[in-house]
């Protein structure tokens, strides 16, 4: 069927390529959080602290924010077909190393592998559903695929408690080894090449100042449950992710190539809802590692109870989101986003100030009210800050929103980690100690979510029109 010239029904070939990289890509964001029911249990079986447990999700999401630089080389230098493969055979052998690990090293060095998967193919699924669907069934597929990066990293934590509950954490594993061999062999015949790739020079000297910028501010957020704001580790790293940063900064204004092109951000607009966007991711990836890790040690719920309490949220969140969509369609920006504000700042208030003893009932509640309010505002941010760039912009800008949020993700499981074990146990039993660390988490959370409204004023302040 077409309309005029212009056809309406996607090839069935080029169908079970979008079906096949969107399992990837969904695989391997599931996997991001599934871990997150297990800390608990990985803390006793590997003797390990929270704070050094949680780098299991925090290593995976800093590998993915720093292959999401890349996705442009990759795009052009490799063809479709290679990046699927090489996406697959990472998520297998990452898979493998972790189902058979027996020390923590081993198991981060296979998540790390792992995280190779996702890195890949986020971008590759958006770009094949660029390439191979058409124009008149664009908005509808590309709604899926952003679907996909919101439900997938909700539904980590009650995938990993029902793997838990029936086997053990290893199964995680198992479980999803043999489905992404049969994506590996139904994709590898169906993924097309539509555009020639070519022989394009990668800029090693940009990557590695931002791949230490991004690895020290990490590695020194994380000293400061151990060791101090004022620590020498906490400060250095910090301080050498900064001068990373200027590095970069200096060495693309020099060159003909950037990663990252850092001059979108002098657009008010698109800096501002940059700024909230990834707020909201950072809120959402700690609190999906807070509220399990909380449900096991301070409720002393099992790790299924610990991942099922997040569904419901999820669950809505996934039905509720093409009306997001339709919201901005109809009414603009403006209204959306702040009534989403609004409902992330109401539970992140609900979480702050019963946070000392939350039942699991009051945490499914309070989590479906976070998860709407998140989601409203988080699609129509960005939305909202990509049409604000100009066309030959978006590719870049898409980029930094990419790269932005799973960085902003990384940090979020760090800093909340951190909080949580702030509190020194002394007299306090575990669970108590975590309880009150936990309310200095949410703390952060609310503080954020008055911080946004702020951001949202600026960028609507810039703006002469939301719609």
């Amino acid at each position: 069927m077409t309309t005029g010239s212009q056809p309406t029904t996607v090839p069935r070939k080029n169908l079970l390529a979008v079906f096949a990289v969107a399992i990837m890509a969904f695989l391997g964001i599931l996997v991001e959080t599934s871990m997150n029911v297990t800390f608990p249990t990985l803390m006793k079986t590997m003797h390990v602290s929270l704070s050094t447990v949680q780098w299991i999700t925090t290593g995976y999401l800093l590998t993915v924010a720093l292959l999401m630089i890349t996705s442009a080389f990759l795009k052009q230098r490799f063809t479709n077909k290679q990046l699927f493969v090489t996406a697959a055979l990472a998520f297998i052998v990452g898979d493998l190393v972790c189902a058979l690990a027996t020390t923590f090293p081993i198991l981060l060095i296979g998540r790390v592998i792992q995280a190779g998967c996702a890195g890949i193919a986020i971008p590759l699924m958006f770009n094949i559903v660029a390439e191979s669907v058409p124009r008149a069934r664009l908005g509808f597929y590309m709604g899926m695929a952003g679907l996909i990066l919101m439900i997938a990293p909700a539904s980590g934590p009650t995938f990993g408690g029902v793997m838990v509950a029936m086997a053990n954490w290893r199964w995680i594993f198992w479980s999803t080894m043999p489905v992404e061999g049969l994506i590996l062999l139904l994709g590898s015949g169906a993924i097309k090449q539509f555009i020639p790739v070519r022989a394009v020079r990668f800029n090693w000297g940009q990557f590695l100042l931002l791949a230490v910028a991004f690895v020290s501010f990490t590695v020194g957020l994380d000293q400061i449950s151990t060791v101090g704001w004022l620590s020498w580790q906490f400060l250095g790293g910090i301080g050498l992710a900064l001068i990373s940063l200027i590095g970069y900064i200096q060495l693309a204004k020099h060159s003909q190539t950037q990663l990252l092109k850092l001059a979108i951000f002098k657009n008010p607009v698109f800096t501002y809802s940059f700024l909230a966007y990834i707020i909201l991711q950072f809120c959402n990836i700690g609190i999906n590692f807070a509220l399990p890790n909380y449900a096991q040690i301070v409720v002393g719920a099992s790790s299924l109870i610990g991942g099922l309490m997040l569904l419901p949220g999820s669950l809505i969140t996934a039905v509720l989101q093409p009306w997001f969509g339709h919201l901005l369609d109809e009414h603009g920006a403006r209204l959306p986003i702040l009534t989403g504000s609004g409902l992330f700042l109401l539970a992140a208030t609900g979480f702050t100030v019963f946070g000392r003893a939350l039942p699991i009932l009051m945490i499914t509640i309070l989590y479906i009210v976070f998860s709407i309010g998140r989601s409203m505002a988080f699609s129509n941010t960005l939305t909202n800050g990509l049409k604000e760039v100009d066309l030959d912009q978006r590719a870049d800008a898409n980029a930094i929103y990419n790269t932005g949020q799973q960085f902003a993700g990384s940090i979020g499981t760090t800093i909340l980690a951190a909080l949580m074990s702030a509190v020194p146990t002394g007299k306090l039993s575990y669970a108590h100690a975590t309880a009150i660390g936990s309310q200095l988490a949410f703390g952060l959370i609310m503080v954020l979510a008055v911080v946004n409204f702020g951001l949202y004023y600026l960028v609507f302040h810039y703006q002469k029109t939301d719609k």
